[in-house]
């Protein structure tokens, strides 16, 4: 059965994956890109460094989210939601972002050697000294999709 997916099981998907995608556009260039985030209250959340998808969505803050958990391929979920993309660089917003950022991330990912490793942002106690930009996807719309070739309904 392939059919829409309702807006429970959405949030579900939001809440219960780590990757997705990032879509943007300035003037003709797409660009779509992974990311790791967490998701609260409607907006995910996400920690990056400067480069092309920075520039990009702060010419045009209108981006789009793509997720999916794929079981097998008749058994799958995919979601896609629209939204504006904040930078958080007040510090109540910014600390606030990654928390919910470190929250999410470090109790899926528990493995310690990768949080000890330089490339990981969330191990320093201090959130001033954290690297990079804690930015947001305020979520505007949702859809999604699915496919189980062995149960009715979702």
């Amino acid at each position: 059965m392939v059919g829409n997916l309702s807006e429970k099981a959405i949030e579900h998907l939001l809440m219960s994956q780590l990757v997705g995608r990032i879509g943007c556009q300035s003037n003709s260039k797409m660009y779509i890109v992974p990311i790791c985030y967490a998701y609260s209250e409607n907006c995910i959340y996400a920690s990056t460094f400067e480069g092309m998808k920075l520039e990009i969505m702060r010419e045009n803050s209108s981006v789009c989210f793509q997720l999916e958990q794929l079981e097998t391929m008749g058994d799958w979920q995919s979601a896609i939601c629209w939204g504006e993309f904040e930078e958080l660089t007040e510090p109540s917003k910014r600390n606030k972002g990654l928390k919910i950022i470190q929250n999410r991330v470090s109790g899926i990912m528990g493995d310690m050697r990768l949080q000890l490793s330089p490339h990981w942002p969330f191990s320093v106690n201090n959130k001033d000294d954290i690297d990079g930009v804690i930015f947001c996807i305020h979520i505007s719309e949702k859809t999604g999709r699915f496919e189980n070739i062995h149960k009715q309904s979702i």
